[in-house]
């Protein structure tokens, strides 16, 4: 039976796809990659980050801005230099929007441990890593110090050691020089009834971020340090134990120039994202012996030619460093071994 609407002639035609009229979906019309280049975007600087609302400073003034479709998955941290466009006046109900993130330098990552081949960038353009530690509760901890001393240095970023409650234990803050003696390490010492000079002057004019376990007194630094910053505090729960007081990242500007950047506690710092040869750009002392190890070396004690061990015995002051490291190596090669 003939199809409605055919007859004999379109039997007679011969047909081809030209000859076919598809009506284009409007779903299925190409989106135009050309994007605007906002010519006369404003730059910002991002001072914290709150559940997708990103407060940033414009010309000393604070605006709320929300990140435009543009950049996409483009992550958005506190440090980084932004373009804005939009309401920038900053007024209540307001909102701009970001549609630039200039380029980084300075970025601090870590993971969530050395098994997480997740990395994320917690801080951006930044010129100093302060290490927040407490000499006694919580007690120092120099794995920890020395985790956040290589990611300083794979992000090429100075660290500064600053050691917390001193009054307590002094002489800790003794072993603790001893301990990063050969190590071009900056060491900072802080008590509650003392000006806290020296820390400014290595702080002024600069980016600087705060790092350290929950307890050691962050906050309670960055509340001297900058006046009305109002950060939250709180006691030490238990020996050995800090609350979680600071729960977000933010930029507070110092009185003299420069910047200081607050973050949440953190229980460990992972360093999935490093490989062995960072690791010990963070131990001088052991690289050079290092340079004469064969070629392969994997600086495990179990390699049995390794010329860190024939150098260090374990009564020399570098043996607690050469351990840590290793436990730093063992660690990552266990979490390859896993992946």
């Amino acid at each position: 039976m003939p199809v409605q609407g055919w007859d004999e002639a379109d039997e007679e035609q011969d047909w081809d796809e030209e000859d076919v009229r598809v009506r284009a979906s409007r779903r299925s019309r190409p989106r135009t990659k050309i994007r605007p280049k906002h010519a006369n975007a404003r730059e910002g600087l991002v001072t914290a980050v709150d559940r997708g609302r990103y407060t940033c400073r414009v010309e000393g003034d604070p605006v709320t801005a929300m990140k435009a479709r543009e950049l996409g998955k483009q992550s958005i941290v506190v440090g980084d230099r932004a373009g804005l466009v939009g309401d920038l006046s900053g007024a209540p109900g307001t909102l701009a929007r970001i549609v630039r993130i200039e380029p980084r330098s300075g970025e601090l990552r870590r993971s969530a441990d050395d098994e997480n081949a997740h990395e994320r960038v917690v801080v951006a353009n930044v010129d100093r890593l302060v290490i927040v530690a407490s000499v006694i509760d919580p007690p120092l901890r120099y794995g920890f110090v020395d985790r956040c001393l290589v990611a300083a240095f794979d992000a090429g970023v100075a660290p500064v050691l600053c050691l917390t409650k001193n009054d307590l234990a002094p002489e800790i803050v003794d072993e603790a020089r001893s301990y990063y003696s050969q190590l071009d390490l900056t060491i900072v010492t802080t008590r509650p009834d003392e000006p806290l000079d020296e820390l400014l002057a290595l702080l002024a004019g600069k980016e600087n971020v705060f790092f350290g376990h929950s307890g050691v007194g962050k906050s309670t630094l960055i509340n001297r340090l900058v006046p009305g910053a109002g950060r939250a505090v709180a006691e030490v729960r238990s020996i050995g134990k800090g609350s979680h007081t600071s729960t977000s990242t933010v930029a507070l500007e110092l009185p003299a120039g420069g910047w200081v950047i607050d973050t949440p506690g953190v229980r460990s710092f992972g360093l999935a994202h490093v490989t062995p040869d960072s690791i010990l750009k963070a131990f001088p002392e052991l690289k050079a012996i290092a340079e004469d190890c064969p070629r392969g070396c994997t600086h495990t004690p179990e390699i049995g030619d390794c010329a860190l061990d024939a150098a260090i015995g374990p009564d020399d002051p570098r043996a607690g460093r050469l351990a840590s490291f290793r436990r730093m190596l063992a660690s990552l090669a266990e979490a390859d071994g896993k992946t």
